[in-house]
């Protein structure tokens, strides 16, 4: 194979992405890490984890289809133990961080989040289930529809289970995402999806009504004490918590609103914001470019999204197919849930924007995920002619 023809089937329209969104992570980075109260330099970590993300991508483009499918079980697998082990390890090994118990202290690297991995190990499991079932099963009735969302929600449960122990909320709500999105394009019929998401609305709207107005009966029947609702009870009334839990709302809400169309300027903030480099660096470019900057930040993330969606479309290899709407599900339910939170239309959960937050876990996470799509890419132009590309 010829340099000339490897690098022909690299995909650079995404790599254009990728460098543009890398970009703009380094400029808000930089900006944020300024006014910050930490002295680390969280721009040259985050450089270096792009580098060695880029790595990742290009251990994974080398991977074709077959080679995918012979490797899910063993990495679900391996991501399975590390999630386990996390529960039983000592803290000298898995510190516990805010509460959670969901990092592994690595010598030389700092923490490591394996969560963020598992992430992706789903979306291959849950795409070779999808996959091998509708080929043994090439007549489709309820029945084999209903077994085949009962092996889907196995795979997804015994990841959440171990992350709910951490516990980790947010990453929780990423495995659900990825799993609806799984869900809906699996092909299973709506005679099963329509009174299972009625039955969840249900269910959701119940409790939602008992925290906001009934939370004693929740303390009497089930033990859950009010204060465990704190985050809901900030996220709709942010200025009544200001001191305690809507403090990071507020400031959040102010830097953004004071921003107004063009932003006050690249370096000129003024609204201190604690952990502004990680969670809330939406914010960071809210105030500074103001909602021309944000919109074009945010018209970044759809060009990614689009992106990944004509490849998921282009391909004749079903495997991909689902592999590709995993990985939208988890960028599109990570973008969604951070810019939500930070301008007070969702719960703050802690979850990162992707690409742009500073974090080495996160971001290896979301490399790995686009080395599969950089892999579909490079393989699908090999074999375009071919029914099984």
């Amino acid at each position: 194979m010829t340099s000339k023809n490897t690098t022909s089937k690299i995909d650079y329209s995404l790599v254009l992405i990728v460098l543009l969104l890398f970009l703009a992570s380094c400029v808000s980075i930089y900006s944020a890490q300024a006014s910050g109260q930490y002295k680390e330099n969280f721009l040259l970590k985050q450089i270096v984890w792009y580098a060695v993300g880029g790595g990742i991508v290009a251990a994974v483009m080398t991977l074709d289809s077959d080679q995918l499918r012979k490797l899910t079980w063993y990495a679900y697998g391996f991501g399975i133990f590390l999630l386990g082990f996390l529960i039983v390890a000592p803290t000298s090994i898995a510190p516990v961080i805010n509460g959670a118990k969901s990092w592994y202290k690595v010598p030389g690297m700092g923490s490591l989040q394996p969560s963020e991995f598992v992430k992706i190990f789903i979306i291959l499991a849950l795409a070779r289930v999808i996959d091998d079932h509708h080929q043994k099963n090439q007549v489709k009735t309820l029945q084999t529809d209903f077994w085949l969302l009962v092996k889907l929600g196995l795979v997804t449960m015994v990841p959440l289970l171990l992350v709910m122990q951490q516990p980790d909320l947010g990453t929780s709500l990423v495995f659900l995402a990825i799993l609806l999105g799984m869900i809906f394009i699996s092909g299973i019929s709506w005679k099963l999806l329509v009174p299972m998401f009625s039955a969840g609305i249900v269910l959701a709207s119940t409790i939602l009504y008992f925290v906001l107005w009934k939370p004693d009966l929740l303390e009497k029947y089930l033990g859950v004490k009010q204060y465990q609702f704190g985050r809901i009870y900030s996220w709709l009334d942010p200025y009544n918590f200001q001191s305690s839990a809507g403090y990071q709302l507020t400031k959040s809400l102010m830097a953004i609103g004071s921003g107004q169309t063009g932003g006050k300027g690249y370096g000129h903030r003024e609204v201190y914001l604690p952990e502004s480099h990680t969670d809330f660096i939406f914010s960071v470019v809210g105030e500074e470019f103001g909602f021309i900057g944000a919109s074009v930040l945010i018209s970044l993330f759809f060009l990614l999204i689009y992106h990944i969606t004509k490849v998921g479309m282009e391909t004749k290899n079903h495997f991909y197919t689902y592999i590709c709407v995993g990985v939208i599900s988890m960028i599109t339910f990570h973008v969604f849930q951070n810019i939500g939170m930070t301008i007070g239309v969702l719960p703050i959960t802690g979850i990162p924007l992707p690409f742009i937050s500073y974090g080495g876990s996160a971001l290896m996470g979301n490399m790995l995920g686009l080395g599969l799509i950089f892999s579909i890419r490079y393989h699908y132009k090999k074999y375009m002619f071919s029914t099984t590309a």
